[in-house]
């Protein structure tokens, strides 16, 4: 019976050129992968101001059809607008309810998802109102619109502020 024997010139690890070249190989999937795993999270982001953006004018234009109703005491100086986002959280009371039950139109102001973490929802959007122009959306008394305060455009090329 033969017992073979290892040389002293075999090993049994990698060679430096071997280790060298698998570091390299790795490097470069991994530098590729980067840029994929940020605009990954940019979509993501997008999605949510899309759909933060739906929610916030669905709930804004429920309170109009409301106002239109008549289920809230009509004002001559008002739009039938919201005063502000907290009033669609907060609720109205319903004016052809007879116990005057309230209406709610969100269950909370969903936050711009390109704003500071530590900004209050309310406070990520700009706000415009109904008497201010397209073109230069304004603060007012009533809350006609929102719109994102993020700089920069979105992957499709479009300005967050013009979504």
């Amino acid at each position: 019976m033969m017992i073979k024997q290892h040389s002293a010139n075999q090993s049994q690890g990698f060679t430096l050129i071997e280790l060298v070249i698998s570091l390299s190989i790795l490097a470069l999937i991994a530098t590729m992968a980067l840029p994929m795993g940020e605009v990954i999270v940019q979509r993501n982001k997008e999605q949510n101001l899309k759909h933060a953006l739906r929610e916030i004018r669905t709930s804004i234009d429920a309170y109009k059809q409301a106002y239109d109703d008549g289920h809230m005491v009509k004002k001559v100086d008002e739009t039938g607008y919201p005063p502000n986002l907290k009033v669609l959280v907060d609720g109205v009371v319903d004016a052809k309810s007879a116990d005057e039950k309230k209406m709610y139109f969100i269950r909370r102001i969903p936050r711009d998802p390109f704003a500071p973490v530590d900004t209050p929802a309310e406070e990520t959007w700009q706000l415009r109102s109904y008497a201010s122009s397209a073109n230069d959306p304004q603060s007012g008394d009533d809350v006609f619109d929102v719109i994102s305060q993020a700089q920069g455009n979105g992957l499709n090329g479009i300005p967050y502020k013009d979504w």
